[in-house]
């Protein structure tokens, strides 16, 4: 895909972001992505936004110190927040963010770290990561960062977390 373009994250790109997410009907507010936009400034993480012919297709983001602790203590920087529009999956932006996200974790890290929720409507990106190698921590499920013991009766939300590591 020679149209597709991998960047940081600019100024201009926040409201552009906005926008695109409502209209597909998803609520990603612009003020998320100025957050981003001062994190990326102070080298707290990387925000790498795709796009194809300067429409933006998708983008995710590296924390480089996880606030997931078994990541945090391992000093493994986690991919967080990783979207790409619908009318532009499985096209290969997904892939492609993830190479460079991984070439840059590669850096300052063996390890890459990735959590996932567990609802249905991130099917896609749980088969993406298992087919990168990504393999489970050994940690268990967690719900809004706290491990659940065996029998946790729970609902299924945002909150529900698997995490998982690659070795790079």
């Amino acid at each position: 895909m020679n149209r597709l373009k991998i960047r940081a994250l600019r100024e201009a790109d926040c409201e552009a972001i906005h926008q695109a997410f409502v209209a597909q009907g998803w609520k990603k507010p612009a003020a998320k992505y100025y957050k981003y936009l001062d994190f990326q400034s102070k080298g707290v993480r990387d925000i790498l936004v795709a796009t194809i012919e300067e429409e933006f297709a998708g983008y995710l983001t590296i924390n480089w110190i996880s606030h997931y602790p078994p990541f945090k203590t391992q000093k493994i920087p986690e991919v967080v927040d990783f979207n790409v529009l619908k009318k532009f999956q499985r096209k290969g932006i997904g892939t492609a963010l993830m190479d460079e996200a991984e070439a840059r974790i590669k850096r300052v890290s063996p390890y890459a770290g990735i959590g996932f929720g567990v609802p249905k409507d991130y099917g896609a990106a749980q088969i993406l990561y298992i087919k990168r190698g990504y393999i489970p921590d050994g940690e268990g499920m967690l719900l809004d960062g706290k491990p659940l013991p065996y029998g946790t009766q729970v609902e299924i939300s945002d909150g529900l977390v698997f995490y998982l590591l690659k070795r790079l």
